[in-house]
């Protein structure tokens, strides 16, 4: 092949058509499901950071008598801040030469793959560090002392975890269009390359550099809308996680209606998950209640 700006202009195109067609079909590909966006809300970044203020209100109808109540949204200060990932591989200027350009195909779709399933990695991966990492009140997100105020204005603290020693399994709130978890996102997943041979690297490798570029991040929304538990995934536990996050109350006493729509697990949980969700009957013979209660989620990146 003749190297010139038209030629590698070319050769950039095919890499990126691979690339492009392994980020759209990597939802489908067997095994790795695309579920970020069924548990975490969207947010388009303009800035190096977002604040969220907002987070811990649950603004709600009221009788209207005598005049209106604001909603003070209280300035939390939970802020995400965007974070630059990349990934990278260099093709020698001779492979290119050479016309020996196929073998390469393989590394393309594969970038486009991780590309496209990054976000299930940060999302659910959030999942996992919510045992240590903090949210807007200043607590673990899944913790025993979520501080709530009560009807009288006292402080009354509200857990939103099963202690244990098992493999932790997550029961969330995705119905309404806040989630549990925010995908904050500046600049979406970019194909580049530097291929200008007067560029110094291109000039002292002879190598051409191809790669993805993206600004993202994910940050913890609502703990009332998750529940994490380390107990055994059975039955009885189960019903214990949807009873206590459908008796969470925002400040003031109010009930909040969260209804738990989908039951997220690592592999080695898959097989309980699916009985007791997908099930006619349960253990002993007689109707299974819970099935069809939530959506199964099986995902790795869970895994802590």
């Amino acid at each position: 092949m003749i190297i010139n700006d038209s030629s590698l202009d070319l050769v950039f195109r095919g890499f990126q058509a691979v690339y492009t067609d392994a980020f759209a079909d990597a939802p489908t590909f067997a095994g790795a499901p695309a579920h970020a966006d069924k548990i975490a809300m969207k947010v388009n970044s303009s800035a190096r950071s977002e604040t969220y203020g907002w987070l811990g209100q649950f603004p709600q109808l009221r009788e209207w008598v005598g005049p209106r109540h604001v909603h003070n949204l209280k300035a939390h200060k939970f802020t995400i801040l965007n974070k630059t990932f990349e990934n990278t591989v260099s093709v020698s200027r001779n492979d290119i030469d050479d016309d020996n350009l196929g073998v390469f195909a393989p590394v393309f779709a594969q970038m486009g793959w991780e590309a496209r399933q990054h976000p299930e990695r940060l999302v659910f991966g959030l999942l996992a560090d919510g045992f240590a990492s903090e949210c807007y009140d200043g607590q673990a997100f899944f913790d025993t002392d979520h501080p709530v105020e009560g009807v009288d204005g006292t402080i009354r603290s509200v857990s939103n975890m099963q202690a244990g020693t098992d493999e932790p399994w997550y029961l969330l709130d995705t119905s309404r269009k806040i989630k549990p978890i925010v995908w904050q996102e500046r600049q979406k997943y970019e194909f580049q390359s530097i291929v200008a041979t007067s560029d110094s690297h291109v000039f002292m490798t002879d190598d051409y550099l191809y790669g993805v570029r993206a600004r993202v991040n994910a940050g913890f929304g609502l703990w009332q809308l998750a529940y994490a538990s380390r107990a055994p995934l059975n039955a009885e536990n189960y019903a214990l996680a949807r009873a206590a996050m459908q008796s969470f109350r925002g400040d003031g006493g109010r009930v909040l209606g969260v209804q738990p729509t989908t039951l997220i697990v690592p592999p080695s949980l898959e097989s309980p998950a699916l009985k007791l969700l997908n099930s006619e009957n349960a253990g002993g013979g007689e109707t299974n209640e819970w099935k069809g209660t939530a959506e199964p989620i099986v995902t790795p990146f869970v895994l802590i």
